[in-house]
This record gives structure tokens, C-alpha cells and sequence, in this order.
């Protein structure tokens, strides 16, 4: 397949100014690309786990249940990793606007290695740990203890594709800051295509594969993510362009810068996971109805995150090539172009779910008692959207630029002082749902705020310029 990257070439400029010359197209065009690429990415495994519910919940309500409580925390785990691609786009995406492309392809090196050391570690310790994470996760008795049982055979199996899932994830970073959009989708729906194909086969015993039940999707799983891995491992050692090792081993240098900027995206990371949890566990105290409730809305909120990242993952890319450049002409225009084109997203979003109120809840449920409780959060949801929409772009621009710190004391202060006081209130005082959302709005709007200072202030353009 050919790199369909604008600038597969190595460049060298000596530019230091605003020079759009130096800087690969970072038109509306080139945004949209990188945009569905980033989308296909990040959609293809939630679908894979819809098959995956769909094929094991034929088995029963207790695999069911413990393929839903393992996959939780694979997921947990893997999300607190993001830093492997969102870190890695930001430093290569720089290199690669410079006109060094090796370097930028050596940020992947790097990245690659920090995930193989990582998922090491955390097959290590998770393999043991696996029971009782989930004997606390799903509590203890007759009822559960198949479940516990079911969901750490499962997870002890598919651990062992932790560090190929994050090497997927440094893959898909210097990728995307070299821009090559083309091969991470090829990689990730050839991975969960096979995993696919063997999770019907394996868990039922289909097509001449042996009936492995629960431990079947396990099986397919690990297999999936595996050459996934695998494909993105053997395409960062092609893409070093050199007959010797020297370029493949560890960097000391590049791996310390990267650590550092992983600490901020992770604190960042983990203030998102507080304030949902700590949602989620006040819902559940207001009743079955509006746990369920504010479970459905919350899944078409983290549905719209999805193509607003997708459109922050290509400000990521553009913003950090032309500062890289030196070209910040070019990184202010997308950082422009991107917001309108999230904003006006994120409007049409909420016009189309405001529109629907009647009807789409009906979708996901025909319960009186959720969808009059649905009715709250749900005019929150639509209000947050094209708030959303700007955050989103904007944190792709900061985060293009290297401007981690930042965004990691603009989020934990965002959650501190208006998400976390709204909702334990809300609990005291019995608000309901609307407590919960209005934090989850104030949230939003903090960092609307913070973001939106920020980068009206310019100091972006130069915190992660070398």
C-alpha cells in the first residue's frame, strides 16, 4: 500500500517563521481525513464488543455478566494508557512538521518500547490480581461466584494482549503524526475482523473451531488485538528506513520526555474516570429508574465523544506538523478551522437529539419509570453538546502543541471545583439527576473556560516547540 502521508520524504527547513510553505496541508480536506481515520480507529472495537455481548449472551445471563464486568476492566485499564497515542501523536506530529521524519518515526520507536515495559508489567501484577478485582467488583455469594469465576478465566486469558493493545496504541500516535491515515484503519479492522470471525466460531464451536464457550471470546480477544499489534510492531520497524538495529533501541532521552508528558495525560485521564464513576455511584442511590436513565444518556454522550475526538485527534496532528514547522500562521488556522467544524458537528448533534426527544430514548428502552426519568438529563445532554464540541477541539489543539501540563491542571481543577462539590450536593440534597448533570455541565464549562483562555492567549504556540 502506498503512504499516503503529503510529505513521505524526509524535508529540512530552516523556517522560523509563520511560513505555511514549510507546513503539509492543513486545509479543511486534510482535517476531514485525518478526522474519519481517527473515527474508524476508535469505533471498530466498541462495535467488536456489541458482536462480542451479542455472541456470548447466548451462552446465559452469568457469562454474559462476567464478559461485561472483565471487559470493564481491561477497558480501565487500557484507558488510563491513552497517553501512548495521544502523547506520541503531539511529539512526532512536531518532528514530522520540522522535516525530520526519522525522528518523528523514532518517537514511535520510543513509544513502542514504554508499551511493551508497561503491558509487561501489567500482565505481571493483573494475572495474579484478576480474582480479586472482580470478587470486589461483582461482591461474593452463590449467585456471583460463577460469575467471578467466569469473568477472571476470561480476563487472565485476554490480559496477555495488554501490551500488543498498546502497542496498537503507540502505532496508531506516530501514525497519526506522520499522517498516515490509510494503514492504522487497514490494521485495526484486520485485527478485530479475524477476532470476530473466531469469537462466533470458538465460543459456539462453528466452523470446525472447538466449542470453548466464554473462554472462546477470550481466545478471540487476544488473537485480534495480537495482530493488530503485531502489524503496527512490523510496520514502525520498516518505516526506521535503515539496515541496522541502532534506530530500534531503547532512547533514554525520548522515553524520559515522553513519561513526562504520559504523568499529565494520565492525571488527566483519571479526573475523567473520577467524575463518571463518581456519577454513576450517585445515580444508583437515587433508584433503578434513573440509574438506568442516566446510564442511556451517558452512553450517547460517550457515542458523540467519539467523533469529537475523532476531530481533536486531526488538531493534534496539523497543530503539532506546523508548529514543528515553526509555521504558527498555519497552527492558528487550524485551530480556527477545527473548532468551527466541531462546533457546527456538535449544533447539528444537538439539534437532531433535541428533535428526537420524544423518540430516540424509546430506542434503548419501553420502561415508563426510566423514560420519564430520562427526560432530565436528557435536556442537560443536548445543552452540553456544542460546549463539547469547542472543548474538544480545542484540548486537540493543546494537546498538538505539547501544552499536557496545562490541560492536566485545567481538568483535575474543572472536576475539583464544579463537577465533585455539585454532585456529592446533589446527593445531600436530593437533586436528583439534575444535580449530577448540572456538574457534568459545570464541568464542561470550566473547561470551556480554562481551554478557551488558553488558547486565546497564544502561549500554546511555543510551551511544546523545541
Amino acid at each position: 500500500m502506498a503512504d499516503d502521508d503529503p510529505s513521505s520524504n524526509d524535508r529540512a527547513s530552516d523556517d522560523t517563521t509563520s511560513d505555511d510553505a514549510a507546513v503539509p496541508d492543513t486545509g479543511v480536506r486534510r482535517i476531514a481525513i485525518l478526522s474519519f481515520s481517527a473515527l474508524a480507529v476508535l469505533v471498530a472495537p466498541p462495535l467488536y464488543l456489541l458482536l462480542d455481548l451479542a455472541v456470548v449472551g447466548r451462552l446465559g445471563g452469568d457469562e454474559l455478566a462476567a464478559l461485561a464486568v472483565a471487559t470493564l476492566v481491561l477497558a480501565v485499564v487500557s484507558t488510563q494508557l491513552t497517553f501512548l497515542s495521544y502523547g506520541t501523536t503531539a511529539r512526532s506530529a512536531r518532528q514530522f512538521g520540522a522535516g525530520d521524519r526519522r525522528a518523528a518515526i523514532a518517537e514511535g520507536v520510543q513509544a513502542s518500547w514504554i508499551a511493551l515495559a508497561v503491558g509487561a508489567v501489567i500482565v505481571a501484577v493483573a494475572v495474579v490480581a484478576a480474582p480479586t478485582v472482580l470478587r470486589i467488583l461483582v461482591g461474593s455469594g452463590a449467585d456471583r461466584d460463577p460469575v467471578v469465576a467466569d469473568a477472571s478465566g476470561w480476563l487472565r486469558i485476554a490480559l496477555f494482549g495488554v501490551p500488543l493493545i498498546l502497542l496498537s496504541m503507540a502505532g496508531n500516535g506516530w501514525m497519526r503524526g506522520v499522517q498516515d491515515t490509510r494503514r492504522p484503519v487497514v490494521y485495526v479492522l484486520v485485527g478485530l475482523g479475524v477476532g470476530a470471525v473466531l469469537c462466533v466460531g470458538l465460543v459456539h464451536g462453528l466452523g470446525g473451531l472447538p466449542r470453548l464457550g466464554l473462554d472462546g471470546s477470550a481466545v478471540a480477544n487476544l488473537v485480534g488485538q495480537s495482530i493488530t499489534g503485531v502489524l503496527f510492531a512490523v510496520r514502525v520497524v520498516r518505516a526506521t528506513d535503515t539496515p541496522r538495529l541502532a534506530h530500534l533501541r531503547p532512547r533514554w532521552s525520548i522515553i524520559s520526555a515522553q513519561l513526562s508528558m504520559a504523568r499529565d495525560l494520565v492525571i488527566r485521564s483519571l479526573s475523567f474516570q473520577v467524575c463518571f464513576v463518581s456519577a454513576a455511584a450517585v445515580a444508583a442511590r437515587f433508584g433503578v429508574a434513573q440509574v438506568a436513565a442516566h446510564q442511556v444518556v451517558l452512553q450517547l454522550w460517550e457515542f458523540m465523544s467519539l467523533f469529537l475526538d475523532a476531530l481533536a485527534i486531526a488538531a493534534q496532528a496539523l497543530v503539532g506538523a506546523a508548529l514543528g514547522a515553526r509555521a504558527t500562521a498555519a497552527a492558528s488556522r487550524v485551530a480556527r478551522q477545527v473548532t468551527i467544524v466541531s462546533l457546527a458537528l456538535a449544533v447539528a448533534a444537538a439539534l437532531l437529539f433535541a428533535a428526537g426527544a420524544a423518540l430516540i430514548p424509546r430506542i434503548f428502552t419501553t420502561d415508563d419509570a426510566v423514560l420519564d426519568a430520562i427526560g432530565v438529563p436528557w435536556w442537560f445532554f443536548v445543552a452540553m453538546l456544542p460546549v463539547a464540541g469547542v472543548v474538544f477541539a480545542l484540548d486537540g489543539v493543546l494537546l498538538g502543541s505539547g501544552d499536557a501540563a496545562f490541560l492536566r491542571t485545567a481538568t483535575l481543577t474543572s472536576a475539583l471545583i464544579g463537577f465533585l462539590p455539585l454532585i456529592w450536593l446533589s446527593l445531600i440534597f436530593d437533586w436528583g439527576l439534575a444535580g449530577i448533570w448540572s456538574g457534568l455541565v459545570a464541568f464542561m464549562v470550566l473547561r470551556l473556560v480554562t481551554v478557551a483562555v488558553r488558547v486565546l492567549g497564544g502561549r500554546w504556540r511555543t510551551v511544546g516547540v523545541a
